[in-house]
């Protein structure tokens, strides 16, 4: 028999030593150089795993210790596990505690009248595996949570039938006011400020039921204190607590908008000046240059040239008044940077 050459580390947490013989030698049947690990009592396990050298590949635990035994063993031996998985070995048949025990953590429940060396070998495998996934799983599900209540940007989860908002993180509280559990007896229809063809209940409906991006758009929200912003929002299908609901990340971009309307009015007074430069200001100035050309080049009468001179100081009157207007429109252009 090929026998497995993995060094496995193994705790076996067991009172009796005629059962703790029993599974050393079922462990040494299928495993080639196991270090296995005795503790007959509760204390000496826990100090065993308190140490942090310590590491386990798998714990085989007996329920029935003789300083503690059932829920409350399963319970103060897990955090103590750690990223190790833990097997009970048992000679008491009990449905519906084995049900519990898998509930609270536990990854396999062996009756020990039923254990063969193949049995055990295959639970340890399958135990060590699911862990591993487990594991992978919780630190997913932590790396996404992260993501979700630690973005700089306002972030809620909303049911897709009822618009209920489901979670929301601390920028959005922030940014909106509400607290966290106002936010959670509210509904997207309470936040949407209808400004455009859609109604709000149109603005929350879902359109699809993959997990890519399904909308991306524009909306007007609503804020506590009743302020209007403008925000570019997507939206994402996401499963939560088992439920299908929609990720929502919003950028307020009220100020952004501002911006931009403010570059717009001032490209706007920009081209009025241009025109009045092109247009306004050569008509006086046209007037000067050719009483200057009259005056050079002709020879006029006392009176005439007085008349001419008049025209003059018209013409420049006139053109000290647009330039002051052009000067006033300039000063008047000011844009702030959102």
């Amino acid at each position: 028999m090929v026998r497995d050459y993995t060094p496995y580390r193994i705790l076996v947490i067991e009172d009796n030593p005629g059962d703790f013989l029993i599974v050393e030698e079922f462990i040494t049947e299928q495993v080639l150089k196991p270090t296995i690990i005795p503790a007959t009592d509760f204390k000496t396990a826990v100090a065993i795993l308190s140490k942090p050298e310590n590491h386990f590949d798998v714990i085989l635990l007996d329920v029935t210790l003789p300083d503690k035994t059932g829920k409350a063993l399963i319970t103060e031996i897990l955090p103590l596990a750690g990223a190790s998985p833990v097997i009970i070995l048992t000679g008491y048949v009990d449905i519906d505690f084995s049900i519990e025990s898998v509930s609270l953590g536990i990854l396999d429940y062996l009756l020990k009248d039923d254990l063969s060396s193949m049995a055990l070998y295959k639970s340890m495998l399958h135990s060590i595996e699911r862990k591993k996934i487990i594991l992978h799983l919780e630190e997913s599900e932590k790396r996404y949570s992260d993501l979700f209540h630690l973005s700089p940007l306002p972030m809620w989860v909303y049911d897709t039938e009822t618009y209920r908002i489901l979670d929301v993180n601390n920028s959005a509280v922030l940014h909106y006011e509400y607290s966290y559990e106002t936010f959670l007896t509210m509904t997207m229809k309470e936040i949407i400020v209808d400004d455009k063809t859609l109604l709000s209940e149109n603005a929350c409906k879902d359109s699809g039921e993959s997990g890519y991006v399904l909308s991306h758009d524009y909306f007007f929200h609503r804020k506590k204190n009743g302020e209007r912003i403008r925000v570019d929002v997507c939206t994402n299908v996401v499963q939560f607590n088992g439920k299908q609901a929609k990720l929502v990340i919003v950028n307020d971009i009220t100020e952004k908008v501002k911006y931009i309307e403010a570059i717009e009015s001032q490209n706007k007074q920009l081209k009025e000046i241009a025109w009045i430069q092109s247009h306004v200001v050569r008509a006086p100035l046209a007037r000067m240059m050719g009483i200057v050309n009259v005056l050079k080049t002709t020879e006029i009468g006392s009176d005439e040239q007085k008349n001419l001179f008049d025209h003059f100081i018209e013409s420049g009157s006139e053109l000290d008044i647009i330039i002051k207007d052009i000067t006033q429109k300039t000063q008047n252009i000011t844009v702030t940077k959102p």
